[in-house]
């Protein structure tokens, strides 16, 4: 899109052309403020969610603003600058192509690292981590996987109890564990995989 835009901008700036009309402001006035509202509205609902579609098309919202507003610019200073100013609108075109081509960018990258299972947020690490350390028998975490399925995520978690403990306690804390992070977590886990390890002398939790 962003190609065929700046193909389109070129032509136009080469070939002479009559000036864009007054009223066009007006109507982008209206959609960079309808545009921008969209944007707001469906990221909080994406963050809410952890929609990554919702997410993307709140990008492509604030996109849609930001070169509106481009445009706004461009249109505005043909219609100062009279005749000869006429292709301050294409110029103002190929900035949105910029914008474009780099919002575009950004949202093909969000959603092929959700598809590859890249790793999630270090601060949501440390909320799963420090879930899991308030659970009673936990000593210590080892190692702590996560990617996101959808909506929610997964979490593979190794735990680290008091060695003297029976298995039957064994597996009671890693339940503890497995409800604490599904019920507690603002940032939706589906499912729990815990490991169970005897704790090593003098270790130090982690």
């Amino acid at each position: 899109m962003a190609a065929w835009v700046a193909s389109h901008a070129v032509h136009e700036i080469i070939a002479p052309h009559q000036g864009p009309a007054w009223w066009t402001l007006v109507v982008l006035a209206g959609v960079i403020v309808v545009k921008t509202w969209f944007s707001r509205r469906m990221g909080m609902a994406g963050e809410e969610v952890g929609s990554t579609a919702l997410g993307i098309e709140a990008m492509h919202h604030w996109s849609d603003a930001m070169t509106s507003g481009a445009v706004f610019v461009g249109i505005s200073i043909a219609l100062w600058g009279g005749k000869g100013w006429e292709t301050a609108d294409d110029w103002a075109a190929l900035f949105a192509c910029v914008i474009i081509a780099f919002n575009g960018f950004g949202m093909f990258t969000k959603a092929l690292g959700d598809v590859m299972d890249s790793a999630a947020p270090k601060n949501f690490e440390n909320e799963v981590r420090a879930l899991a350390l308030a659970v009673p028998g936990v000593g210590a975490l080892d190692k702590v996987r996560m990617r996101k399925s959808g909506l929610s995520h997964l979490v593979d978690i190794q735990v680290r109890v008091d060695g003297n403990r029976t298995v039957r306690e064994g597996q009671d804390i890693a339940h503890a564990v497995k409800d604490a992070l599904i019920t507690s977590s603002t940032r939706g886990i589906s499912d729990v995989t815990v490991h169970i390890e005897p704790a090593r002398t003098g270790a130090a939790p982690t």
